[in-house]
């Protein structure tokens, strides 16, 4: 019997000083991917994450961007859902703390015409208290993992504010890149129009002198036709990517905004160096976000555990009663205390408690799943990134070469249709080559900024001095 009390002493202890916790021990796992990337060891440099201030180098992009981290809706939703996680956690740890209440009251009594003894039930009286509403013991750590568990959800919405910020300065670069692409093959339409427009008037003045034919003519003017079409196709692009900016930058864009978009000189870097371990990648907001989940899933699971045990509160009040309120005021009351602990236990819930309990543990496999998922789908992004950027000065040097080319082409065409040697069908042919290659060039020259951006969304982070000032 001795041997039984020490025994329940002992846990008892163990049990007030917080030491039981019910929730299973965090494990990570082993990160579901390659310990290196798909980048040549010799050749890689650098290990830090990125930041957006590394690969920004036009002053017009980066103003509009310090525009867009103030004013832009979406960041200030996530900034006010990053305030509801904050109050949420104080919420969580007010529960490991008592609550204090004062109360008071006066009743003055009396009674109407009465033979009977004089009635106590309508005497003066008077009190005034302070009282202590059921303080719950945390013996099993429900109440502490439910705080952690809304820590580690406050510490996710951070993460995720980072993440959506990251997110956001690379939505915009897109966009700037996708306007400057845009102008371009505006202006290469327009100068297409331009030339084939001369063409075509030359076509029909050799139709009037007899040296083409009408086929000539409907080609000429069906390549005019065709340039002018595409030319009011991208000025709708060019347009539509304004709006987008706008609607990213959250205000009216800075004056002279779209005349400084420009492909070339490359308004961001072109070159970023990469570490060989993929050990970065883990250093994301977002995969950083995800494993804070899965310790909040973590956390929950002691919870819910905790909840087959009892629940021991403690109740208590001190204060004064007083036949009437000078009485109290005076000193004359009488004083006096109650203590005492509340056991809850249930006994049968009908399977809440069971249910609650494969609820969170489910979760935590989600969460676990997510978590590896998001991992995964870190590396791909940036191995497609880096098998771009191995690849990008090869097309571009090709596509340089492919453009002068058609570009000279399309100049010996035209002088052996002027000479009467070729038909207009060869000079239409060298134009489509050369506005193809062109096309191209532009297109890979995009591809190129675009994949700077990539690798900014797969390596980039948040660094403090990056912060953006909240809304209020």
């Amino acid at each position: 019997m001795k041997t039984m009390r020490t025994a329940v002493l002992s846990v008892s202890v163990l049990a007030l000083a917080g030491c039981v916790n019910l929730a299973p021990d965090y494990k990570r796992g082993a990160p579901s991917m390659p310990a290196q990337l798909p980048v040549d060891p010799a050749a890689s440099s650098g290990s830090a994450a990125l930041h957006w201030e590394d690969i920004v180098v036009a002053a017009p992009l980066r103003e509009l961007i310090a525009v867009a981290l103030i004013e832009n809706r979406d960041l200030q939703v996530v900034a006010a859902n990053v305030r509801v996680a904050r109050a949420k956690l104080g919420l969580a740890r007010s529960g490991l703390f008592p609550r204090f209440g004062a109360d008071a009251s006066v009743e003055e009594g009396g009674t109407f015409e009465s033979s009977a003894s004089p009635p106590q039930s309508f005497s003066d009286n008077a009190s005034a208290g302070l009282s202590v509403t059921a303080w719950e013991l945390d013996f099993f750590g429900r109440i502490a993992n439910n705080q952690a568990a809304a820590r580690e959800s406050y510490f996710a919405s951070e993460e995720g504010q980072r993440a959506a910020r990251i997110a956001l300065v690379a939505s915009i670069c897109e966009a700037w890149l996708q306007l400057a692409a845009d102008k371009e093959l505006l202006a290469l339409a327009e100068e297409t129009v331009r030339s084939q427009s001369e063409s075509f008037d030359l076509t029909r003045e050799l139709l009037d002198a007899g040296a083409a034919n009408e086929l000539d003519v409907r080609r000429a003017s069906a390549s005019v036709q065709t340039a002018r079409a595409q030319a009011a196709q991208f000025e709708a692009r060019v347009r539509q990517d304004l709006n987008l900016l706008r609607f990213l930058a959250g205000a009216d864009l800075p004056e002279g905004i779209a005349g400084s978009a420009v492909l070339s000189p490359t308004p961001l870097v072109s070159k970023i160096p990469v570490g060989a371990s993929s050990e970065i990648l883990l250093a994301r907001p977002d995969l950083m976000a995800a494993e804070r989940q899965l310790r909040a899933a973590n956390a929950s699971i002691g919870a819910a555990r905790a909840a087959y045990f009892p629940s021991i509160s403690l109740i208590g009040s001190a204060g004064y009663v007083s036949a009437d309120l000078s009485g109290l005021v005076g000193g004359d009351g009488t004083g006096g205390w109650r203590f005492g602990p509340s056991l809850s236990l249930p006994i049968f819930d009908g399977g809440a408690r069971r249910s609650n309990l494969a609820s969170t543990l489910a979760a935590r496999d989600a969460a676990l799943a997510s978590y590896e998922r998001s991992i995964q789908s870190a590396f791909r992004e940036t191995a497609d990134a880096l098998a771009v950027a191995a690849t990008i000065d090869a097309r571009l040097s090709a596509l340089q070469q492919l453009a002068e080319d058609t570009d000279i082409t399309l100049s010996l065409s035209e002088e052996r249709f002027k000479a009467g040697i070729d038909d207009y069908l060869a000079v239409l042919d060298a134009q489509r080559e050369y506005y193809s290659g062109r096309q191209q060039l532009i297109a890979a020259q995009l591809d190129r900024g675009r994949n700077t951006v990539a690798l900014f969304r797969a390596l980039g982070n948040w660094s403090d001095t990056s912060q953006a000032p909240e809304a209020p």
